[in-house]
């Protein structure tokens, strides 16, 4: 009866006809170029007029062409009235009857804008010119005339088409022809930055909270913890201030992108909050953007695509068209999922403009991951990394390696009174074991049953409807805990013991500074992306000792104690130990909310990966034919250093703390330095990476060469042959070779402060 209803009803067939007819305009309106894009060569619907699309004077035209419309009209009005078909079998007909209508009408289209053109005389202007400068010009264009429908973006900078449009977007726009003479009326004057302003601390966190937003669990978390902290992060805000003195600090305009927590890439996070998830990099965000406020930078906080494209200024489309201004930014902090996302929206701005990047990277990224072209050719190239930033750029929660900046978070600080109250309130008998979830469980019947002989064991495992199985019976569960309770449990417990999982969390920190003892795991063989499945395809060739190698090798006895729990003897005196000993709480200076507010000022003053550096050496280097060169002996030592009479030269760290060693053959130079009681620092390679370091150290050249690779510069000892490096993103800290003796710059470090040497603040 349907069939025959729309048979008989004449006033309906025009009216589905008027539906296809403007829902082929809203199509057009909506789609753009992406109609033409399947046919190339052919104009598509995103033609600019007076700054406005082109698509409603389309529907215009097409309504006007009364012939046009008639007829097509007829043609569905035909199709309607013969051998009786199904609706949708209609409604194919009459959209196909409207896309060859679009065809003709986009047809007569070209042809009035060719005839417009040679009017104007345009075609002339706009041939591709032929500059060696610009040398890439002509691929480029003959890229935009197949190409230039495939993303709205270029439309949205008024490209029409045209090979005008073309050179205009891509002088103007992108860089890769020369600027057209014609277009200098038009030019876009050169913006100036904006005036430099300082920074004042500042202590009320109430803009703070306003901007991490809500919504999320995760961002829910973020802000209880910036309020429980907030008179710790203004104490040492005034602590800092009367250290720093009258010293000026310019305020930056700062991005803080948490890619991890964007529904775009999934945000696993948030859904796991309240169900024992892991929570160490929501920990490590809220301090980082708690500090940033409170050293009074200018700050903004997105955790959406669309909070980012308003922030950065990204014209609308697929992400292959730059920004359309400078950068409103001085500093991006983002993770890896959020350089992603800025690759895919950002277009060739992301070149231009990584340099103002810091990216959070839990494990740490290494120059030969980090290096694409490297890390292709020897085998390096991972799931992350590759990204051709300056190592410095990625920013760790742990001091991993110094060929990254240690970004790190804070832990809470204790009163004088609350440190007496731990001392008197502590159970001697009373182990509280680091897993919420109830994997990290499995296998471990052996080690809780000698523990349960000496000590009364508690856990914080998450469950929703009964106990899990791999927690024993003996066992006195609390469930997942809110951050205060779990803080009231800590202040009790004697111990504090990890199973191997997870890796580098905060939690062992926050418990050794609650007046525990860390009992851990030793991984014999160490854990790395060649043996264990959780690193493989992480950016780094670090060894992981034990489960929190900063608490074993930064805090160690009496407050960590690594042992071997496959040892059973071993495990079981650990324990008998362990009831003897009584220890106050400790917490590294570095991870006090004092701590992270001077190393992140730090970094923001002084760290600079826009500017290019100066080649070196300088052409007229005074040293230059001299011995040892620019390096002395320090007094009573093996440590060669800079030489104080030779010139100065700009860098952070300063000169004054280079300490120039050998490392021993298959040693890297993190061991080395580490070994003289020093940090390796990667900022100072360039000063070494000479043929003089080579013979202040006594080395004997038989041949010299400058290559690309991550252990450069070296000293073969088999061939007793110098090796220089050639590119400066591959200098590394990390990496060793039974080949090579490397040449390494060690730096001295601020008690407490391993990121800083002592005149760094």
């Amino acid at each position: 009866w349907v069939v025959h209803y729309l048979k008989g009803s004449l006033v309906l067939k025009i009216f589905v006809l008027g539906i296809g007819f403007f829902s082929l305009c809203f199509l057009m309106n909506s789609l753009g170029g992406q109609f033409s894009a399947k046919r190339p060569g052919d104009s598509p619907f995103t033609v600019r007029a007076e700054g406005k699309p082109a698509f409603t004077c389309l529907c215009c035209l097409v309504a006007c062409d009364c012939r046009v419309q008639h007829r097509t009209a007829d043609l569905a009005l035909t199709e309607i009235k013969g051998t009786p078909i199904g609706l949708v079998e209609r409604i194919q007909a009459i959209a196909q009857n409207m896309s060859d209508m679009a065809v003709r009408v986009e047809q007569i289209l070209q042809r009035s804008m060719a005839n417009s053109r040679v009017r104007d005389g345009a075609l002339g202007q706009c041939e591709t010119p032929k500059d060696p400068r610009y040398p890439d010009c002509p691929s480029k264009m003959d890229w935009m005339r197949s190409r230039w429908t495939s993303d709205p973006c270029y439309a949205f900078y008024g490209v029409d088409g045209s090979d005008c449009s073309f050179l205009i977007y891509l002088s103007e726009v992108e860089w890769f022809c020369p600027p057209l003479a014609w277009r200098n009326q038009t030019a876009t004057p050169t913006l100036k930055p904006p005036p430099k302003k300082q920074a004042v601390f500042q202590s009320d966190i109430g803009t703070l909270l306003e901007q991490v937003g809500t919504g999320k669990e995760s961002l829910s978390f973020m802000k209880r913890r910036i309020r429980r902290l907030a008179a710790q992060w203004a104490s040492a805000a005034r602590r800092l201030d009367d250290k720093l003195r009258n010293h000026w600090r310019e305020q930056k305009r700062i991005l803080v992108h948490v890619g991890f927590l964007t529904e775009e890439s999934g945000d696993v996070f948030s859904p796991k909050v309240l169900k024992g998830g892991p929570l160490g990099e929501m920990v490590q965000w809220a301090d980082i953007v708690t500090a940033l406020h409170v050293l009074g930078h200018n700050l903004k906080i997105s955790v959406s695509l669309k909070e980012l494209h308003g922030f950065l200024g990204v014209p609308p489309g697929r992400g292959s068209c730059p920004l359309t201004g400078p950068l409103p930014f001085d500093l991006i902090y983002t993770d890896y999922h959020g350089l992603q996302q800025m690759k895919q929206h950002m277009g060739l701005s992301l070149r231009k403009h990584k340099c103002h990047i810091r990216v959070i990277d839990t494990f740490g990224t290494e120059p030969a991951y980090n290096h694409e072209e490297y890390a292709t050719l020897h085998g390096y190239r991972t799931n992350w990394g590759y990204w051709n930033l300056h190592g410095q750029q990625y920013m760790t929660m742990f001091p991993h390696t110094p060929d990254n900046s240690f970004m790190g978070f804070v832990a809470e600080q204790l009163n004088e009174t609350e440190r007496l109250n731990i001392q008197r309130n502590k159970v001697n008998n009373m182990a509280l074991v680091y897993g919420k979830e109830a994997s990290m469980w499995k296998g471990k019947e052996k080690v809780l049953a000698i523990l349960h002989r000496y000590m009364e064991i508690h856990g914080t495992v998450y469950y929703e409807t009964q106990r899990p199985p791999e927690v024993p019976a003996f066992v006195k569960n609390h469930g997942l805990l809110p951050q205060q309770e779990l803080q009231q449990l800590l202040r009790k417990a004697k111990l504090f013991i990890g199973f191997g999982f997870p890796y580098e969390g905060p939690a062992p920190l926050e418990a050794i500074a609650n007046g525990c003892i860390f009992l851990q795991p030793k991984f014999d063989p160490p854990h790395s992306s060649l043996n264990h499945e959780f690193f493989r395809g992480k950016p780094t060739s670090r060894e992981v000792s034990s489960q929190h190698p900063y608490a074993e090798q930064y805090i160690g006895r009496p407050h960590v104690i690594t042992v071997d729990f496959n040892n059973t003897e071993e495990f079981d005196e650990t324990i008998r130990e362990i009831m003897k000993i009584n220890v106050e709480p400790f917490l590294p200076y570095e991870y006090t909310c004092e701590g992270m507010l001077e190393r992140v000022h730090a970094y923001i003053q002084n760290q600079d990966f826009c500017s290019p550096e100066d080649p070196f050496p300088p052409v007229n280097s005074s040293w230059l034919g001299t011995s040892p060169g620019p390096f002395i002996l320090l007094p009573n030592s093996s440590i060669l250093t800079w030489a104080s009479n030779v010139s100065s030269y700009t860098s952070w760290p300063p000169l004054s703390a280079l300490r120039l060693l050998a490392s021993l053959e298959g040693q890297s130079c993190v061991k080395a330095c580490q070994s003289a009681g020093l940090m390796c620092e990667p900022a100072l390679y360039r000063f070494i990476n000479i043929k003089e370091a080579f013979s202040a150290l006594d080395f004997q050249c038989e041949g010299l060469e400058s290559e690309m690779n991550h252990l450069f510069p070296a000293f073969s000892t088999e061939h007793a042959e110098c090796g220089l490096q050639q590119d400066p993103l591959l200098f590394s800290c990390a990496g060793s070779s039974a080949k090579y003796q490397r040449l390494c710059p060690c730096r001295d470090y601020r008690i407490g402060q391993v990121a800083l040497c002592r005149d760094c603040l």
